[in-house]
Protein backbone atom coordinates (compact mmCIF):
# COMPACT_ATOMS: atom_id res chain seq x y z
CA UNK A 1 0.00 0.00 0.00
CA UNK A 2 2.84 2.38 0.84
CA UNK A 3 4.12 2.03 -2.72
CA UNK A 4 0.69 2.28 -4.38
CA UNK A 5 -0.70 5.31 -6.14
CA UNK A 6 -4.23 6.62 -5.62
CA UNK A 7 -5.34 4.90 -8.82
CA UNK A 8 -3.83 1.60 -7.73
CA UNK A 9 -5.59 1.65 -4.36
CA UNK A 10 -8.86 2.52 -6.09
CA UNK A 11 -8.37 -0.37 -8.51
CA UNK A 12 -7.63 -2.75 -5.65
CA UNK A 13 -10.80 -1.75 -3.80
CA UNK A 14 -12.82 -2.50 -6.92
CA UNK A 15 -11.44 -6.06 -6.83
CA UNK A 16 -11.13 -6.68 -3.11
CA UNK A 17 -11.91 -4.83 0.11
CA UNK A 18 -9.34 -6.77 2.14
CA UNK A 19 -6.28 -5.26 3.80
CA UNK A 20 -3.64 -6.88 6.00
CA UNK A 21 -1.72 -4.89 8.62
CA UNK A 22 1.56 -6.36 9.92
CA UNK A 23 2.04 -5.60 13.62
CA UNK A 24 5.47 -5.95 15.18
CA UNK A 25 7.76 -4.19 17.62
CA UNK A 26 11.25 -2.77 17.90
CA UNK A 27 13.10 -4.73 20.56
CA UNK A 28 16.26 -6.73 21.07
CA UNK A 29 16.52 -10.27 19.75
CA UNK A 30 19.78 -11.26 21.33
CA UNK A 31 23.30 -10.45 20.14
CA UNK A 32 22.69 -12.08 16.77
CA UNK A 33 19.31 -10.97 15.38
CA UNK A 34 17.92 -7.49 14.57
CA UNK A 35 15.70 -5.26 16.68
CA UNK A 36 13.17 -5.28 13.84
CA UNK A 37 12.67 -9.06 13.89
CA UNK A 38 9.00 -9.00 14.91
CA UNK A 39 8.03 -6.42 12.29
CA UNK A 40 10.15 -8.14 9.63
CA UNK A 41 8.45 -11.49 10.23
CA UNK A 42 4.95 -10.02 10.51
CA UNK A 43 5.52 -8.15 7.24
CA UNK A 44 6.71 -11.30 5.47
CA UNK A 45 3.73 -13.30 6.70
CA UNK A 46 1.37 -10.46 5.75
CA UNK A 47 2.85 -10.30 2.24
CA UNK A 48 2.50 -14.04 1.73
CA UNK A 49 -1.03 -14.07 3.12
CA UNK A 50 -2.12 -11.08 1.03
CA UNK A 51 -1.02 -12.74 -2.20
CA UNK A 52 -3.10 -15.79 -1.36
CA UNK A 53 -6.30 -14.01 -0.33
CA UNK A 54 -6.18 -11.01 -2.67
CA UNK A 55 -5.53 -8.38 -0.02
CA UNK A 56 -3.50 -5.20 0.07
CA UNK A 57 -0.73 -4.91 2.69
CA UNK A 58 -0.74 -1.75 4.80
CA UNK A 59 2.50 -0.32 6.22
CA UNK A 60 3.57 -2.17 9.37
CA UNK A 61 3.18 -1.08 12.97
CA UNK A 62 6.83 -1.21 14.04
CA UNK A 63 6.35 -0.23 17.68
CA UNK A 64 4.42 -2.20 20.25
CA UNK A 65 4.13 -3.34 23.85
CA UNK A 66 7.78 -4.11 24.46
CA UNK A 67 7.95 -2.84 28.02
CA UNK A 68 9.04 -6.26 29.25
CA UNK A 69 12.32 -5.55 27.38
CA UNK A 70 12.97 -2.32 29.29
CA UNK A 71 16.53 -2.46 30.57
CA UNK A 72 18.17 -3.56 27.35
CA UNK A 73 19.77 -0.74 25.32
CA UNK A 74 17.53 1.55 23.29
CA UNK A 75 14.16 -0.21 23.60
CA UNK A 76 11.24 1.95 22.38
CA UNK A 77 7.80 0.83 23.52
CA UNK A 78 4.25 2.10 23.69
CA UNK A 79 1.84 2.43 26.57
CA UNK A 80 -1.23 0.24 26.14
CA UNK A 81 -3.55 3.24 25.86
CA UNK A 82 -1.32 4.80 23.19
CA UNK A 83 -1.34 1.64 21.11
CA UNK A 84 -5.10 1.22 21.53
CA UNK A 85 -5.71 4.75 20.23
CA UNK A 86 -3.32 4.23 17.32
CA UNK A 87 -4.83 0.89 16.30
CA UNK A 88 -8.36 2.24 16.52
CA UNK A 89 -7.54 5.32 14.44
CA UNK A 90 -5.86 3.28 11.70
CA UNK A 91 -8.52 0.57 11.56
CA UNK A 92 -11.41 3.03 11.62
CA UNK A 93 -9.90 5.21 8.89
CA UNK A 94 -9.16 2.19 6.68
CA UNK A 95 -12.78 1.08 7.09
CA UNK A 96 -14.07 4.56 6.31
CA UNK A 97 -11.78 4.52 3.26
CA UNK A 98 -13.51 1.48 1.82
CA UNK A 99 -11.89 -1.62 3.32
CA UNK A 100 -14.34 -4.18 4.67
CA UNK A 101 -11.98 -6.86 5.96
CA UNK A 102 -9.07 -5.66 8.08
CA UNK A 103 -6.67 -8.36 9.27
CA UNK A 104 -3.96 -7.58 11.81
CA UNK A 105 -1.11 -10.12 11.62
CA UNK A 106 0.73 -9.88 14.91
CA UNK A 107 4.39 -10.77 15.32
CA UNK A 108 4.95 -9.74 18.97
CA UNK A 109 3.43 -11.79 21.76
CA UNK A 110 2.15 -9.08 24.10
CA UNK A 111 0.59 -6.95 21.35
CA UNK A 112 -2.40 -9.20 20.77
CA UNK A 113 -3.95 -8.31 24.13
CA UNK A 114 -4.13 -4.65 23.17
CA UNK A 115 -5.11 -5.38 19.56
CA UNK A 116 -8.09 -7.39 20.76
CA UNK A 117 -9.13 -4.73 23.27
CA UNK A 118 -8.82 -1.98 20.65
CA UNK A 119 -10.99 -3.78 18.10
CA UNK A 120 -13.60 -4.82 20.64
CA UNK A 121 -14.17 -1.18 21.57
CA UNK A 122 -14.76 0.00 18.00
CA UNK A 123 -16.39 -3.09 16.47
CA UNK A 124 -19.90 -1.67 16.63
CA UNK A 125 -18.75 1.65 15.16
CA UNK A 126 -17.28 0.18 11.99
CA UNK A 127 -19.27 0.57 8.75
CA UNK A 128 -21.89 -2.10 8.16
CA UNK A 129 -20.44 -5.33 6.82
CA UNK A 130 -16.90 -4.61 8.07
CA UNK A 131 -14.91 -7.19 10.01
CA UNK A 132 -11.58 -6.59 11.73
CA UNK A 133 -9.60 -9.16 13.69
CA UNK A 134 -6.06 -9.79 14.98
CA UNK A 135 -4.09 -12.99 15.37
CA UNK A 136 -0.60 -14.16 16.22
CA UNK A 137 0.78 -15.77 13.07
CA UNK A 138 2.26 -18.69 15.03
CA UNK A 139 -1.11 -19.51 16.60
CA UNK A 140 -2.36 -20.57 13.17
CA UNK A 141 0.05 -23.52 13.15
CA UNK A 142 -0.99 -26.95 14.43
CA UNK A 143 0.70 -27.67 17.80
CA UNK A 144 2.93 -30.42 16.42
CA UNK A 145 4.35 -28.10 13.74
CA UNK A 146 4.70 -25.13 16.08
CA UNK A 147 6.61 -27.15 18.68
CA UNK A 148 9.58 -27.47 16.32
CA UNK A 149 9.99 -23.71 16.08
CA UNK A 150 8.40 -22.11 19.15
CA UNK A 151 7.99 -23.76 22.54
CA UNK A 152 9.53 -23.80 26.01
CA UNK A 153 11.80 -26.59 24.75
CA UNK A 154 13.19 -24.89 21.63
CA UNK A 155 12.74 -21.42 23.07
CA UNK A 156 10.31 -18.53 22.83
CA UNK A 157 12.43 -15.51 21.91
CA UNK A 158 15.33 -14.96 19.50
CA UNK A 159 15.35 -18.73 19.16
CA UNK A 160 15.94 -21.08 16.24
CA UNK A 161 12.50 -20.42 14.72
CA UNK A 162 12.61 -16.63 14.67
CA UNK A 163 16.28 -16.52 13.72
CA UNK A 164 15.89 -19.01 10.88
CA UNK A 165 12.90 -17.11 9.51
CA UNK A 166 14.86 -13.84 9.44
CA UNK A 167 17.73 -15.66 7.70
CA UNK A 168 15.31 -16.91 5.05
CA UNK A 169 14.15 -13.34 4.40
CA UNK A 170 17.53 -11.58 4.55
CA UNK A 171 20.53 -13.55 5.83
CA UNK A 172 22.63 -10.39 6.07
CA UNK A 173 20.54 -9.29 9.07
CA UNK A 174 21.64 -12.21 11.26
CA UNK A 175 25.09 -12.43 12.86
CA UNK A 176 24.99 -16.11 13.76
CA UNK A 177 28.59 -16.06 14.98
CA UNK A 178 27.34 -14.02 17.96
CA UNK A 179 24.48 -16.39 18.80
CA UNK A 180 24.34 -17.65 22.38
CA UNK A 181 22.27 -20.32 24.07
CA UNK A 182 20.27 -19.21 27.10
CA UNK A 183 17.15 -20.50 28.81
CA UNK A 184 15.59 -18.62 31.75
CA UNK A 185 16.07 -20.63 34.93
CA UNK A 186 12.46 -20.92 36.02
CA UNK A 187 11.91 -22.73 39.33
CA UNK A 188 9.41 -25.06 37.62
CA UNK A 189 8.60 -26.05 34.03
CA UNK A 190 7.04 -22.88 32.58
CA UNK A 191 3.48 -23.16 31.34
CA UNK A 192 2.03 -20.53 28.98
CA UNK A 193 -0.09 -19.16 31.83
CA UNK A 194 2.93 -18.88 34.11
CA UNK A 195 4.99 -17.16 31.43
CA UNK A 196 2.22 -14.62 30.86
CA UNK A 197 1.71 -14.07 34.59
CA UNK A 198 5.38 -13.18 35.01
CA UNK A 199 6.23 -11.26 31.85
CA UNK A 200 3.00 -9.24 31.83
CA UNK A 201 3.39 -8.22 35.48
CA UNK A 202 5.72 -5.22 35.10
CA UNK A 203 8.17 -3.39 32.88
CA UNK A 204 11.64 -4.88 32.53
CA UNK A 205 10.79 -8.49 33.33
CA UNK A 206 12.80 -10.10 30.52
CA UNK A 207 16.25 -8.75 31.46
CA UNK A 208 15.79 -10.32 34.89
CA UNK A 209 15.23 -13.71 33.29
CA UNK A 210 17.68 -13.56 30.35
CA UNK A 211 20.93 -11.61 30.39
CA UNK A 212 21.50 -12.14 26.66
CA UNK A 213 17.90 -11.47 25.66
CA UNK A 214 17.68 -14.98 24.22
CA UNK A 215 15.28 -17.74 25.21
CA UNK A 216 16.48 -20.81 23.35
CA UNK A 217 19.41 -21.94 21.25
CA UNK A 218 19.62 -20.08 17.92
CA UNK A 219 23.00 -21.58 16.97
CA UNK A 220 21.42 -24.21 14.71
CA UNK A 221 19.41 -21.66 12.73
CA UNK A 222 19.50 -21.74 8.93
CA UNK A 223 17.80 -20.10 5.98
CA UNK A 224 16.57 -23.51 4.84
CA UNK A 225 14.90 -24.12 8.17
CA UNK A 226 13.45 -20.62 8.02
CA UNK A 227 11.94 -21.20 4.58
CA UNK A 228 10.32 -24.39 5.83
CA UNK A 229 8.90 -22.52 8.82
CA UNK A 230 7.58 -19.63 6.71
CA UNK A 231 6.00 -21.98 4.17
CA UNK A 232 4.16 -23.78 6.97
CA UNK A 233 3.07 -20.47 8.49
CA UNK A 234 1.75 -19.29 5.12
CA UNK A 235 -0.44 -22.34 4.60
CA UNK A 236 -1.66 -22.26 8.19
CA UNK A 237 -2.52 -18.56 8.05
CA UNK A 238 -4.50 -18.96 4.82
CA UNK A 239 -6.54 -21.73 6.44
CA UNK A 240 -6.96 -19.68 9.60
CA UNK A 241 -8.27 -16.61 7.78
CA UNK A 242 -10.64 -18.72 5.69
CA UNK A 243 -11.99 -20.27 8.88
CA UNK A 244 -12.42 -16.88 10.56
CA UNK A 245 -14.23 -15.53 7.50
CA UNK A 246 -16.55 -18.54 7.53
CA UNK A 247 -17.25 -17.96 11.22
CA UNK A 248 -18.19 -14.33 10.63
CA UNK A 249 -20.53 -15.43 7.84
CA UNK A 250 -22.11 -18.01 10.13
CA UNK A 251 -22.73 -15.44 12.85
CA UNK A 252 -23.54 -12.16 11.05
CA UNK A 253 -24.03 -8.92 12.92
CA UNK A 254 -27.61 -7.92 12.11
CA UNK A 255 -27.76 -4.84 14.26
CA UNK A 256 -25.31 -2.65 12.36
Amino acid sequence: MAECTLLEVEAHLERSAKVVIPVGSTEQHGPHSPYGTDAILASEVAARLSRRIGALVAPPFSYGLSGDHKGYPGIPFLKAKTMIDFVQDVVMSLAEGGFREIILVNGHYTNVIVLSAALMEIGEKLPKGTIAFPFNYWDALPPDQLAKYLSSEVGLHANVGETSAVMAIDPSLVKLEHAVREYPEFPVEPSPAMVSAYFFSALGTLPRASRSGVWGDPSQSSAERGREYLDQIEEACVRFVENVEATFRAFPEDTK
